[in-house]
């Protein structure tokens, strides 16, 4: 199985690296943070790659693989477990001091922390993989819909009324501040789209 994209020059992956990857992200429960999820993020990467270049390609490519493997909506320790997941993972299937593994577990991590970051309070390369994760923020209106809707099914334990005070409250937060991604290159391409996303779903 390998759904996903080309990996950076010199990062050669196994398939069985693949086959765990996307038994990892069928486990039960996911809606949006699926395979599907990793695919698009992968294209997005491609995207930052073709444009700006990434300073470490290889550690932030596998830094979006792994920044959902571990999974469950609402958990706490999401991002630990996921950053954990992927050091044993590069440890596994990577020789020694070929990868910054240190790198990759602070990627993963810093995504706990979506929409409460400033800008300068994380480097130009981390706000590019950060906003990978969320251009999908600025996507056309029925994605970002059905996106919303796969976040609520995920949420389906709880009462819509707990979910929907806490999703407005979140994605109200976003539209709050003056910049919704981190980066000057998302900004510029996506902010204005994510603004009237955000705007429509708040206000429904």
């Amino acid at each position: 199985m390998n759904p996903l994209s080309t990996p950076p020059h010199g990062l050669s992956i196994p398939q069985e690296l693949w086959e765990r990857v996307g038994e990892a992200y069928s486990t039960p429960g996911r809606a949006y943070h699926a395979i599907h999820h990793i695919v698009s993020v992968l294209r997005t990467y491609d995207e930052v790659a073709r444009d700006q270049g990434w300073i470490h390609p290889a550690e932030v490519f596998l830094a979006l693989v792994y920044h959902d493997a571990i999974y469950s909506a609402g958990a706490a320790n999401n991002e630990e477990r996921s950053a954990a997941f992927a050091r044993r993972e590069i440890e596994r299937w990577f020789p020694p001091r070929t990868l910054e593994a240190d790198m990759v577990d602070r990627l993963i991590q810093l995504t706990a922390h979506h929409g409460s970051l400033e800008r300068g309070a994380v480097t130009r390369e981390e706000a590019l993989f950060l906003d990978c994760d969320t251009a999908i923020l600025g996507a056309p209106p029925e994605e970002f819909d059905e996106y919303d809707r796969q976040i609520a099914e995920e949420y389906g334990a709880l009462p819509i009324e707990v979910f929907e005070r806490g999703r407005r409250a979140f994605l109200g937060r976003l539209l709050a501040k003056d910049h919704v991604f981190l980066s000057d290159y998302f900004e510029k391409r996506l902010g204005e789209a994510a603004r009237a996303n955000l705007r429509r779903r708040v206000q429904r």
